[in-house]
C-alpha cells in the first residue's frame, strides 16, 4: 500500500536526511539513522519502510569501482540508430555487459551509454557491435568530478 503523502514528493526533514545518510552510505543502520535524526529506532524503521513502500527507496546498492577489478577505460557512448533500427540497437545494447548504463535521450542521438573497458581494442569492439545498426560518438571520461549523488530533496513547504 502505498502512502500518499510521498507519492507527490512530500518529504519531511527527517525523512530528508534519512535519504541523505542511505545515499552516502546504504549499510548505515536503524540504529544509527535514529540516533542521527533523534527518532527512536522502531519510529526510524517504519519512516524507512513506508519510503520503499512508496517507491521513493527503490533499492540499497554496493559501488564497485571499475578500475579495481581491471575496467581502467570509462566512455560515453552517443548513438544515433540508422532509420528503422532502434528496436535492434535496444536489443544490441542491452546485450553489452560492458554497458553499464544507458539512457534515451532527447536530441540528435537516441541513446547515452557509459561503458566500462579493458583496453582500447575492447572499447573497439563494443563499438563494432553497434556500428553496423547506428552512428556512435564516442568520449573517454578523463575523470568524475562530480560523482552520482542525491538530487535536491524538495520539502513540503517547496510543493
Amino acid at each position: 500500500m502505498k502512502r500518499l503523502g510521498y507519492q507527490n514528493g512530500a518529504l519531511d526533514a527527517v525523512d530528508r536526511k534519512i535519504l541523505t545518510l542511505l545515499v552516502e552510505n546504504a549499510r548505515t543502520t536503524t540504529a544509527e539513522l535514529a540516533r542521527a535524526v533523534g527518532l527512536s529506532a522502531p519510529s526510524v524503521a517504519e519512516r524507512v519502510k513506508r519510503l520503499e513502500e512508496a517507491g521513493v527507496i527503490k533499492g540499497y546498492t554496493t559501488e564497485v569501482s571499475a578500475e579495481a577489478i581491471g575496467l581502467p577505460i570509462s566512455v560515453w557512448l552517443r548513438i544515433r540508430p540508422v532509420p528503422g533500427q532502434l528496436e535492434k540497437v535496444v536489443e544490441i545494447l542491452q546485450g553489452i555487459p560492458e554497458i553499464t548504463e544507458c539512457d534515451r535521450v532527447t536530441g540528435e542521438d537516441c541513446f547515452v551509454a557509459r561503458a566500462h573497458l579493458a583496453s582500447v581494442a575492447d572499447m573497439e569492439r563494443v563499438i563494432d557491435l553497434i556500428i553496423p545498426h547506428a552512428m556512435t560518438n564516442t568520449s573517454v571520461i578523463q575523470s568524475s568530478p562530480v560523482k552520482r549523488r542525491l538530487p535536491p530533496l524538495p520539502s513540503a513547504s517547496t510543493r
